[in-house]
């Protein structure tokens, strides 16, 4: 039964099995905003008087009614790009699905698109990149998704129609007024405005208005969805184009084409739909249509439906002055996510080059020594009935991902049939366990370490004490291994 392009069709999405079992995936969150290395929306900042973007942009590249971002682009030359390389070591590490970016906010898109000159086929690295992608993933026998961040672009991108304030080049127009590159500035001056040209404005309307803009957002992601025929979707934003709107409302329309299509193509080449599309709205009338994505945040306790968090190692764009999560802590946000349902798609910085440096190596191989020893009770798992035990949350406060201060009684559960995965985060220094959250009816027949072996175990009342060997197969989160009767 093919999807039709309204809610009550939609609705009736089930989460395919190859995403509820991958749990973890690597995202190439990458493209030309990556060549000053000096974080996100760059594209948006660079044109934003005294922010730190337009700073290092006039005293590196030049004043942007000069040098613009159609500039920046073509420095983007990704002559180290290696995606077969990059792939095997991503699936080494633990990543059951890929994703990598077709277009940010930029509206520069990563493929051969009919629709956009300003592609990376015919400016900047001269490389499919997506499809480039797509064939390392599906040589490692992957999931390949593709990101679209384009819905917000009309709005988003009006700076580039400002002008600075002050200075020696009060007044003069950036070069987003150049008619020669209107097609890829966009004539988005209904946008701007009058004197508005300091700091973020928030307040503006995320998503634009415009119909014509709107169809064009639509027959992108048919191009895209033609040529890749992803196994995953994302759009950066709620469901295009209806942010805060009530479900079945008409500015939804073309968000519903677009999920519909995706859907479609899916069920034709597989005899049933193995696609997955994530959107931001956290609406289960709205998110139901897919899979809920969030943000560099996460849920509270288990979600009934799957989903997952998107996040990155640093900024979002390669920034020489972020500092990097520790190994540690991605695990141990992998483990609290999975716990409740989710999945985590983790963003691996690139140098514009294409390249990663060693501080992304050495996470990689980190992850690849804890799923090793730790995966069996990650992949393929359900949520048990609670997700954890201990009195330590990890704070849930959008954009924030500190490191949780766990503690030796802090547990997450997964499970796999019978057997009920126990992630502790921080060994007991005397090496015992207890587990509470069994109860009487829980039989435990065996216990046994990931990574060791059996473990002597008592039980009463439900309440689980096991004995750790004092040398514990990882530095990081260690895994016990229940069968329950």
């Amino acid at each position: 039964m093919s999807f039709e392009p309204t809610f009550e069709s939609l609705l009736q999405y089930e989460c395919p099995a190859w995403f509820r079992d991958a749990k973890f995936g690597i995202w190439s969150h990458w493209g030309p905003q990556s060549v000053p290395m000096y974080g996100d929306w760059y594209a948006r900042h660079m044109y934003i008087q005294d922010s730190a973007q337009y700073l290092y942009h006039v005293r590196h590249y030049g004043h942007p009614s000069k040098f613009g971002y159609k500039d920046i682009c073509a420095l983007w030359k990704a002559e180290q790009f290696d995606p077969a390389g990059l792939m095997k070591l991503y699936k080494q590490a633990g990543a059951r699905y890929f994703v990598g970016q077709a277009m940010h906010h930029d509206h520069f898109f990563n493929y051969a698109s009919q629709l956009n000159r300003f592609n990376s086929v015919q400016v900047g690295p001269l490389k499919d990149i997506s499809g480039l992608w797509q064939a390392a993933a599906r040589a490692e026998g992957l999931p390949f998704g593709l990101t679209e961040h384009l819905g917000a672009t009309f709005s988003w991108w009006r700076t580039n129609k400002w002008c600075d304030s002050h200075g020696p080049y009060a007044g003069v127009p950036y070069d987003g007024h150049d008619p020669v590159c209107r097609d890829f500035y966009l004539d988005n001056f209904e946008h701007v405005v009058e004197g508005e040209n300091r700091a973020d404005t928030a307040a503006r309307p995320w998503y634009t208005g415009n119909a014509a803009f709107r169809d064009y957002w639509l027959r992108v992601m048919r191009e895209v969805i033609d040529l890749y025929e992803p196994d995953l979707l994302y759009s950066d934003g709620p469901l295009p184009f209806g942010a805060g709107g009530a479900a079945g409302g008409p500015e939804y329309q073309h968000g519903l084409e677009a999920v519909a299509h995706l859907y479609n193509t899916s069920l034709r080449r597989h005899g049933r739909n193995q696609a997955v599309y994530n959107q931001k709205d956290r609406r289960p009338e709205i998110y139901r249509v897919g899979v809920l994505d969030i943000e560099k945040s996460q849920l509270p306790g288990i979600n009934p439906y799957p989903w997952q968090t998107d996040t990155c190692i640093g900024n979002w764009f390669y920034d020489v002055r972020q500092k990097f999560k520790q190994p540690g802590h991605v695990i141990e946000m992998l483990i609290d996510i999975v716990s409740k349902n989710g999945c985590m798609l983790l963003n691996i910085l690139q140098r514009p080059d294409g390249g990663i440096d060693d501080e992304s190596v050495y996470l990689l191989q980190e992850l690849a020594a804890w799923t090793a020893v730790a995966g069996e009770g990650i992949y393929g798992t359900r949520p048990w009935r609670t997700c954890g035990e201990g009195d330590t949350q990890a704070v849930i406060e959008g954009f924030k991902e500190e490191k949780t201060a766990w503690n030796s009684s802090d547990y997450r559960f997964t499970q796999r049939g019978q057997t009920l995965y126990a992630f502790q985060f921080v060994a007991p220094a005397n090496r015992v366990a207890v587990i509470k959250s069994l109860t009487a009816a829980d039989q435990v027949q065996h216990v046994r370490l990931l990574g060791g072996g059996p473990c002597a175990f008592q039980q009463s009342f439900g309440v689980l004490t096991v004995q750790l060997p004092p040398e514990l197969p990882t530095k990081y989160a260690n895994v016990l291994a229940i069968e329950l009767a």
